[in-house]
């Protein structure tokens, strides 16, 4: 075969295992800087034993719950039992495959884009992968053979379906001002212009509302209330099932926040700086450096946004979740797709 695609094949490969172990090492520290912010809205010390400041209680966790009993129940179904948590961890890493998380830097003789798949579907993609992600938690949930943890899953399939209409909707106004499905091209069109925040401050709030909903985050974490489902959809996983399925949220956060970053903040965009006369003066590769810099910070915002309101917001009750999804969420993202039309239309004619 041609040297080229083995190049090719062996370049994305890299990416997804750096961005993979990227993802997980965050998602691992996510555990840690959420103590720590909870212990600092509540006027406690939070983590603070192992190590310095704590930073080495995510290992002492991980460590934890890897040497903890595996408990299986009796009448549960085995395989789906074990797929249900694997399905989740898998999931929540693929939405990270089609995010340009920089500008292309020099490797030898080839210009590298740290992208792992520039598809023209993107937005799709993410929501196609997204509304897999409840199959995670429906099948563990209904192979655990317990009430308590089948009515989690139904929330949890439910909460997603009614969240992702008007995620979908707010994702259709960003293609109407773009133009593009491809994210790479939404950058680049805000690196351009303006940021989409400014020309959609409804489509982000009612994005940012949807995130919290997909990724079960307080005041939407209902699939698993434990008081008044134990521990709703992974009350009878122990171990590292259990560790895969709160790993995976973790997951979901970060990405979810470098999406929110990537299509209303201008992703790797450096706000106030003329990129192409940094990058003569500094060179490609500290300007691919700067520019992930960009991306993460914004997202590291946005991750301190989500533990900000769990810890801030109570749960709703269910009527309300449901209410708010299908009886504000849905006609707010519709009027606001209709009034964006009727703009470009203006303006273009």
């Amino acid at each position: 075969m041609n040297p080229e695609f083995w190049s090719l094949i062996g370049e994305k490969a890299a990416l997804a295992g750096i961005m993979i172990g990227f993802a997980l090492v965050v998602a691992m520290y996510s555990t840690w800087a959420e103590r720590k912010v909870a212990a600092y809205i509540q006027d406690r010390r939070g983590p603070d034993r192992a190590g310095w400041g704590g930073l080495l209680q995510p290992l002492a966790d991980g460590g934890k719950l890897f040497f903890k009993e595996e408990i299986t129940p009796r009448h549960a179904e085995k395989f789906l039992f074990i797929l249900g948590p694997t399905l989740a961890m898998i999931l929540a890493c693929m939405t990270g495959a089609v995010i340009p998380w920089s500008t292309g830097f020099e490797w030898g003789d080839r210009i590298i884009v740290p992208q792992i798949a520039d598809i023209n579907v993107g937005f799709l993609y993410i929501l196609g992968v997204l509304s897999l992600g409840v199959y995670g938690i429906m099948l563990g949930s209904w192979a655990s053979n317990n009430k308590w943890s089948l009515m989690g899953g139904l929330r949890a399939a439910s909460q997603i379906i009614s969240y992702e209409l008007p995620m979908g909707i707010a994702l259709i106004t960003i293609l109407m001002i773009s133009g593009t499905l491809k994210l790479g091209g939404i950058v680049e069109q805000q690196m351009d212009g303006y940021w989409n925040i400014i020309l959609q401050p409804i489509g982000f709030i009612i994005f940012l509302v949807c995130a919290f909903a997909e990724t079960n985050r307080t005041p939407f974490d209902l699939p698993e209330a434990e008081n008044e489902l134990i521990g709703g959809y992974h009350s009878e996983y122990s171990s590292m099932k259990l560790g895969f399925f709160l790993f995976a949220e973790y997951i979901n956060i970060f990405i979810s926040s470098v999406i929110i970053a990537t299509i209303y903040f201008g992703g790797y965009d450096i706000p106030f700086v003329n990129d192409a006369k940094l990058t003569e003066s500094i060179g490609m590769n500290w300007m691919a450096v700067l520019h992930f810099l960009s991306l993460f910070i914004k997202a590291c915002f946005f991750i301190f946004v989500f533990m900000w309101v769990r810890w801030t917001i109570p749960r709703f009750r269910y009527d309300q979740l449901m209410d708010l999804g299908w009886k504000k969420l849905l006609p707010l993202a519709l009027a606001n797709m209709l009034i964006t039309g009727l703009v470009i239309l203006w303006f273009n004619n």
